[in-house]
């Protein structure tokens, strides 16, 4: 099974910024948590990341859900520079509902000088039919907000002109 959340937004910045924050900039401080999502605190072996086929190892807080640790593994499956990031999210070390990897796509547009488009993209990957109906109703409920909130951290890093840890 396969469910697809969608999120839009226009970010005031240029397209070059829009387009490397969220993937460059500092995890830690993109991906905060949010209800039974724990927080990034930290990556490993992310030397390479940012480039296609590139991948580092995510560490996550002690949570409610999660006991901390190593909580999944990113990778770059694609790039091209200013229009499109295509990720993977797989390796998951907590269950859940039967996920076994998150693809997205985030795509930028500019609108106009200053004004950048970024549709947002991603697609849940479940195997077990017993937790379909689960993997539908978090996609849409929890994963959809989880976004517009990663979204806002994006915004707040690209207004303060955060530098990129990676090229």
């Amino acid at each position: 099974m396969k469910t697809k959340v969608h999120i839009t937004v226009i970010y005031e910045a240029t397209l070059e910024r829009a387009f490397k924050t969220p993937m460059l900039c500092d995890v830690t401080k993109v991906h905060t948590g949010y209800g039974l999502m724990p927080k990034i605190i930290d990556v490993v072996n992310d030397s390479d990341w940012g480039k296609p086929g590139s991948s580092k190892g995510v560490i996550a807080a002690k949570s409610i859900s999660f006991k901390g640790g190593l909580a999944s593994t990113d990778h770059v499956l694609a790039r091209v520079e200013n229009d499109y990031w295509h990720i993977c999210v797989d390796d998951f070390q907590a269950w859940m509902l039967g996920l076994y990897k998150f693809e997205g796509i985030w795509e930028t547009t500019q609108l106009e000088k200053g004004r950048v488009q970024v549709d947002y993209t991603y697609h849940l990957h479940a195997n077990q039919p017993l937790f379909y109906p689960f993997v539908w109703l978090f996609s849409k409920l929890f994963w959809k907000r989880y976004m517009v909130h990663v979204t806002e951290n994006i915004r707040s890093l690209i207004a303060n002109d955060e530098p990129y840890m990676y090229k």
